[in-house]
Protein backbone atom coordinates (compact mmCIF):
# COMPACT_ATOMS: atom_id res chain seq x y z
CA UNK A 1 0.00 0.00 0.00
CA UNK A 2 1.66 3.83 -0.85
CA UNK A 3 2.26 5.70 2.18
CA UNK A 4 -0.11 8.33 2.77
CA UNK A 5 0.48 12.11 2.34
CA UNK A 6 2.32 13.33 5.25
CA UNK A 7 1.63 9.92 6.68
CA UNK A 8 -1.49 11.40 8.02
CA UNK A 9 -4.79 9.16 8.71
CA UNK A 10 -8.01 9.88 6.58
CA UNK A 11 -9.16 13.27 7.38
CA UNK A 12 -12.73 12.49 8.34
CA UNK A 13 -10.85 10.80 11.48
CA UNK A 14 -9.09 13.30 12.38
CA UNK A 15 -12.22 15.76 12.23
CA UNK A 16 -14.62 13.38 14.10
CA UNK A 17 -11.72 13.52 16.94
CA UNK A 18 -11.27 16.95 16.63
CA UNK A 19 -14.90 17.87 17.54
CA UNK A 20 -15.54 14.91 19.99
CA UNK A 21 -12.31 16.28 22.12
CA UNK A 22 -13.53 20.05 21.71
CA UNK A 23 -17.23 18.99 22.98
CA UNK A 24 -16.31 16.36 25.26
CA UNK A 25 -18.90 14.52 23.36
CA UNK A 26 -20.15 12.26 20.70
CA UNK A 27 -23.51 13.58 20.45
CA UNK A 28 -22.28 17.21 20.00
CA UNK A 29 -20.14 16.44 17.81
CA UNK A 30 -22.24 14.44 15.38
CA UNK A 31 -24.50 17.21 15.53
CA UNK A 32 -21.94 20.02 14.41
CA UNK A 33 -20.52 17.29 11.43
CA UNK A 34 -24.57 16.73 10.70
CA UNK A 35 -24.08 12.65 11.12
CA UNK A 36 -24.94 9.99 13.30
CA UNK A 37 -22.95 9.75 16.68
CA UNK A 38 -22.29 6.08 15.66
CA UNK A 39 -20.14 7.50 13.04
CA UNK A 40 -18.40 9.60 14.68
CA UNK A 41 -17.87 6.94 17.04
CA UNK A 42 -16.76 4.93 14.16
CA UNK A 43 -14.16 7.52 13.05
CA UNK A 44 -12.72 7.41 16.63
CA UNK A 45 -12.51 3.84 16.49
CA UNK A 46 -10.76 4.06 13.44
CA UNK A 47 -8.28 6.40 14.47
CA UNK A 48 -7.72 4.88 17.80
CA UNK A 49 -6.79 1.62 15.31
CA UNK A 50 -4.46 3.52 13.00
CA UNK A 51 -2.39 4.90 16.01
CA UNK A 52 -2.83 2.29 18.00
CA UNK A 53 -3.68 3.26 21.65
CA UNK A 54 -7.03 4.83 23.46
CA UNK A 55 -7.62 8.99 23.15
CA UNK A 56 -10.53 8.33 24.82
CA UNK A 57 -12.40 6.71 28.11
CA UNK A 58 -15.51 5.60 27.25
CA UNK A 59 -18.19 6.06 30.74
CA UNK A 60 -21.85 5.09 30.60
CA UNK A 61 -22.31 8.86 31.20
CA UNK A 62 -19.80 9.95 28.37
CA UNK A 63 -16.53 10.30 27.95
CA UNK A 64 -13.48 11.79 28.35
CA UNK A 65 -9.69 12.52 26.77
CA UNK A 66 -6.71 10.09 27.80
CA UNK A 67 -3.76 11.94 28.32
CA UNK A 68 -2.37 10.76 24.54
CA UNK A 69 -5.76 12.16 22.98
CA UNK A 70 -5.27 15.45 25.12
CA UNK A 71 -2.07 16.08 23.29
CA UNK A 72 -3.10 14.93 19.67
CA UNK A 73 -6.27 17.23 20.63
CA UNK A 74 -4.03 20.04 21.38
CA UNK A 75 -1.79 19.54 18.21
CA UNK A 76 -4.95 19.20 16.05
CA UNK A 77 -6.15 22.34 17.01
CA UNK A 78 -3.56 24.22 16.34
CA UNK A 79 -3.11 22.62 13.03
CA UNK A 80 -6.61 23.77 11.76
CA UNK A 81 -6.24 27.38 13.32
CA UNK A 82 -3.14 27.22 10.72
CA UNK A 83 -5.07 26.05 7.89
CA UNK A 84 -7.93 28.62 8.94
CA UNK A 85 -6.08 31.63 9.22
CA UNK A 86 -4.25 30.45 5.38
CA UNK A 87 -7.60 30.33 3.66
CA UNK A 88 -8.48 33.58 5.59
CA UNK A 89 -6.19 35.34 4.14
CA UNK A 90 -6.72 33.43 0.52
CA UNK A 91 -10.35 34.76 1.01
CA UNK A 92 -9.17 37.95 1.95
CA UNK A 93 -6.52 38.35 -1.33
CA UNK A 94 -9.62 36.90 -3.90
CA UNK A 95 -12.50 39.66 -2.44
CA UNK A 96 -9.54 42.49 -3.13
CA UNK A 97 -9.56 40.96 -6.72
CA UNK A 98 -12.91 43.39 -7.01
CA UNK A 99 -12.00 46.72 -7.33
CA UNK A 100 -14.32 49.08 -6.19
CA UNK A 101 -15.10 52.33 -7.98
CA UNK A 102 -17.20 55.65 -6.49
CA UNK A 103 -18.95 57.91 -8.70
CA UNK A 104 -22.40 60.20 -9.06
CA UNK A 105 -24.88 58.64 -10.78
CA UNK A 106 -24.48 61.12 -13.83
CA UNK A 107 -20.45 60.24 -14.15
CA UNK A 108 -21.19 56.28 -13.37
CA UNK A 109 -24.04 56.26 -16.14
CA UNK A 110 -22.81 58.96 -18.99
CA UNK A 111 -18.97 58.31 -18.54
CA UNK A 112 -17.49 55.71 -16.23
CA UNK A 113 -19.74 52.32 -17.48
CA UNK A 114 -19.06 52.51 -20.96
CA UNK A 115 -15.18 53.06 -20.57
CA UNK A 116 -15.59 50.03 -17.68
CA UNK A 117 -17.32 47.98 -20.45
CA UNK A 118 -14.20 48.48 -22.86
CA UNK A 119 -11.86 47.51 -19.45
CA UNK A 120 -13.79 44.29 -18.93
CA UNK A 121 -12.86 43.55 -22.53
CA UNK A 122 -9.35 43.59 -22.38
CA UNK A 123 -9.11 42.93 -18.46
CA UNK A 124 -11.77 39.90 -17.79
CA UNK A 125 -9.80 38.70 -14.58
CA UNK A 126 -9.97 42.16 -12.86
CA UNK A 127 -13.82 42.62 -11.40
CA UNK A 128 -15.08 46.02 -11.21
CA UNK A 129 -17.90 47.42 -9.32
CA UNK A 130 -19.34 50.67 -8.76
CA UNK A 131 -20.38 52.51 -5.26
CA UNK A 132 -22.90 55.17 -6.39
CA UNK A 133 -23.57 57.75 -4.83
CA UNK A 134 -24.76 61.79 -5.55
CA UNK A 135 -24.43 62.76 -1.70
CA UNK A 136 -20.37 61.82 -1.52
CA UNK A 137 -20.34 59.18 1.27
CA UNK A 138 -18.76 56.17 0.77
CA UNK A 139 -16.07 56.95 -0.43
CA UNK A 140 -13.60 55.67 2.19
CA UNK A 141 -14.82 52.14 1.12
CA UNK A 142 -13.69 52.74 -2.59
CA UNK A 143 -10.25 51.87 -4.08
CA UNK A 144 -10.49 54.95 -6.01
CA UNK A 145 -13.17 57.73 -6.73
CA UNK A 146 -14.09 59.99 -9.79
CA UNK A 147 -14.56 63.92 -8.11
CA UNK A 148 -15.56 66.82 -9.91
CA UNK A 149 -13.84 69.71 -8.12
CA UNK A 150 -10.35 70.99 -7.41
CA UNK A 151 -7.83 68.21 -7.89
CA UNK A 152 -5.01 70.75 -5.78
CA UNK A 153 -6.75 70.26 -2.22
CA UNK A 154 -6.70 66.60 -2.77
CA UNK A 155 -3.67 64.44 -0.90
CA UNK A 156 -2.40 60.96 -2.51
CA UNK A 157 -2.15 60.28 -6.52
CA UNK A 158 -4.91 62.19 -8.14
CA UNK A 159 -4.99 62.05 -12.00
CA UNK A 160 -7.25 64.40 -14.60
CA UNK A 161 -9.67 62.79 -16.91
CA UNK A 162 -11.40 65.79 -18.63
CA UNK A 163 -11.67 69.48 -18.31
CA UNK A 164 -14.86 70.69 -20.13
CA UNK A 165 -16.53 73.29 -21.83
CA UNK A 166 -20.18 73.41 -21.22
CA UNK A 167 -22.72 74.20 -23.50
CA UNK A 168 -26.54 74.77 -23.51
CA UNK A 169 -28.57 72.15 -24.67
CA UNK A 170 -31.92 71.51 -25.81
CA UNK A 171 -33.69 68.63 -27.82
CA UNK A 172 -34.31 69.05 -31.71
CA UNK A 173 -37.73 70.10 -31.30
CA UNK A 174 -37.26 72.84 -28.55
CA UNK A 175 -34.52 74.08 -30.68
CA UNK A 176 -36.85 74.41 -34.07
CA UNK A 177 -39.04 76.26 -32.16
CA UNK A 178 -37.12 78.73 -29.92
CA UNK A 179 -34.33 80.05 -32.46
CA UNK A 180 -31.85 81.56 -30.30
CA UNK A 181 -29.39 84.70 -31.64
CA UNK A 182 -28.21 85.88 -28.19
CA UNK A 183 -27.57 84.53 -24.58
CA UNK A 184 -30.08 86.81 -23.68
CA UNK A 185 -32.76 85.12 -25.70
CA UNK A 186 -32.13 81.38 -23.63
CA UNK A 187 -32.94 83.58 -20.49
CA UNK A 188 -36.19 84.02 -21.78
CA UNK A 189 -36.68 80.26 -22.41
CA UNK A 190 -37.28 77.47 -19.66
CA UNK A 191 -34.41 76.50 -17.85
CA UNK A 192 -33.80 72.64 -16.11
CA UNK A 193 -32.03 74.12 -13.03
CA UNK A 194 -30.08 70.93 -11.25
CA UNK A 195 -30.18 70.89 -7.56
CA UNK A 196 -27.81 68.33 -6.08
CA UNK A 197 -26.30 68.09 -2.54
CA UNK A 198 -22.86 67.68 -2.43
CA UNK A 199 -21.82 68.90 -6.16
CA UNK A 200 -19.95 72.29 -6.60
CA UNK A 201 -21.68 72.13 -10.53
CA UNK A 202 -21.97 75.53 -12.52
CA UNK A 203 -25.28 76.19 -12.59
CA UNK A 204 -27.21 78.81 -14.87
CA UNK A 205 -26.52 81.70 -12.96
CA UNK A 206 -22.64 80.96 -13.05
CA UNK A 207 -23.05 79.90 -16.85
CA UNK A 208 -24.76 83.24 -17.51
CA UNK A 209 -22.69 85.36 -15.23
CA UNK A 210 -19.61 84.28 -17.22
CA UNK A 211 -21.05 85.43 -20.77
CA UNK A 212 -21.41 88.67 -19.15
CA UNK A 213 -25.43 88.46 -18.86
CA UNK A 214 -26.67 89.37 -15.26
CA UNK A 215 -30.27 90.13 -15.85
CA UNK A 216 -33.45 87.45 -14.82
CA UNK A 217 -33.84 84.04 -15.62
CA UNK A 218 -36.99 82.51 -16.27
CA UNK A 219 -38.35 80.08 -13.30
CA UNK A 220 -38.49 76.59 -14.47
CA UNK A 221 -38.03 72.85 -13.54
CA UNK A 222 -35.71 72.20 -11.10
CA UNK A 223 -34.50 68.39 -10.84
CA UNK A 224 -31.84 66.93 -8.42
CA UNK A 225 -30.48 64.36 -10.64
CA UNK A 226 -28.00 65.21 -13.72
CA UNK A 227 -29.72 62.25 -15.73
CA UNK A 228 -33.11 63.06 -14.46
CA UNK A 229 -32.34 66.64 -16.59
CA UNK A 230 -30.83 65.32 -19.40
CA UNK A 231 -34.17 63.19 -20.08
CA UNK A 232 -36.34 66.42 -19.44
CA UNK A 233 -34.56 68.45 -22.00
CA UNK A 234 -34.99 65.31 -24.51
CA UNK A 235 -38.24 65.47 -23.51
CA UNK A 236 -38.73 68.88 -24.62
CA UNK A 237 -38.99 70.47 -21.11
CA UNK A 238 -36.72 72.92 -21.37
CA UNK A 239 -32.54 74.09 -21.86
CA UNK A 240 -30.18 71.95 -20.17
CA UNK A 241 -26.52 72.65 -19.32
CA UNK A 242 -24.42 69.78 -20.98
CA UNK A 243 -20.48 68.82 -19.83
CA UNK A 244 -19.09 67.87 -23.38
CA UNK A 245 -17.59 64.93 -21.54
CA UNK A 246 -20.84 63.52 -19.96
CA UNK A 247 -23.19 64.69 -22.96
CA UNK A 248 -21.13 64.10 -26.01
CA UNK A 249 -22.93 60.66 -26.87
CA UNK A 250 -26.45 62.83 -26.73
CA UNK A 251 -24.76 65.52 -29.03
CA UNK A 252 -23.27 63.17 -31.53
CA UNK A 253 -27.00 61.11 -31.51
CA UNK A 254 -28.60 64.09 -32.12
CA UNK A 255 -30.71 63.55 -28.74
CA UNK A 256 -29.53 66.86 -27.96
CA UNK A 257 -28.32 70.56 -29.96
CA UNK A 258 -26.25 72.95 -28.91
CA UNK A 259 -28.80 76.18 -28.77
CA UNK A 260 -26.19 78.31 -28.83
CA UNK A 261 -22.41 78.86 -30.37
CA UNK A 262 -20.99 80.39 -27.24
CA UNK A 263 -19.77 78.07 -24.65
CA UNK A 264 -18.05 78.80 -20.99
CA UNK A 265 -14.82 77.26 -19.85
CA UNK A 266 -16.06 74.61 -16.73
CA UNK A 267 -14.36 75.94 -13.10
CA UNK A 268 -13.52 72.85 -11.89
CA UNK A 269 -11.91 69.45 -13.46
CA UNK A 270 -13.14 65.41 -13.38
CA UNK A 271 -10.66 63.73 -11.85
CA UNK A 272 -9.97 60.41 -10.85
CA UNK A 273 -8.45 59.54 -6.90
CA UNK A 274 -7.01 56.59 -5.87
CA UNK A 275 -7.61 55.84 -2.18
CA UNK A 276 -4.67 54.27 0.27
CA UNK A 277 -6.35 51.02 0.77
CA UNK A 278 -5.44 50.61 -3.34
CA UNK A 279 -4.44 46.65 -4.48
CA UNK A 280 -2.49 46.55 -7.79
CA UNK A 281 -5.43 45.67 -9.44
CA UNK A 282 -7.27 49.11 -8.43
CA UNK A 283 -4.05 50.65 -9.29
CA UNK A 284 -4.34 49.28 -12.86
CA UNK A 285 -7.69 50.31 -13.53
CA UNK A 286 -6.62 53.99 -11.98
CA UNK A 287 -3.55 54.14 -14.68
CA UNK A 288 -6.22 52.97 -17.42
CA UNK A 289 -9.40 55.20 -16.93
CA UNK A 290 -6.19 58.18 -16.00
CA UNK A 291 -4.53 57.61 -19.46
CA UNK A 292 -7.84 57.05 -21.17
CA UNK A 293 -8.65 53.74 -23.57
CA UNK A 294 -6.23 52.26 -26.14
CA UNK A 295 -3.49 54.07 -24.46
Amino acid sequence: MPKRPYDLPPLNALQSFEAAARHVSFKAAAAELNVTPAAVSHQVKSLEKDLKCLLFRRHHRGVELTEIGAYLFVALQRGFEEIGDALDQLRARVSRASVTVGATTAMSALWLTPRLAQFWKSHPHISVSQIVSDTGEGGGDCDLSIHYGDMSRETGPCRALFHDRISALGSPRFAEQNRLETVADLATLPLIHLDSAGTDWTDWQDWFAALGYCGALRNAHRVNNYVIALQAAQDDMGAVLGWEGLTRPFVESGRLVKLLSETVSSPRVYFVKLHPRASEQARLVFKWLADGPGS
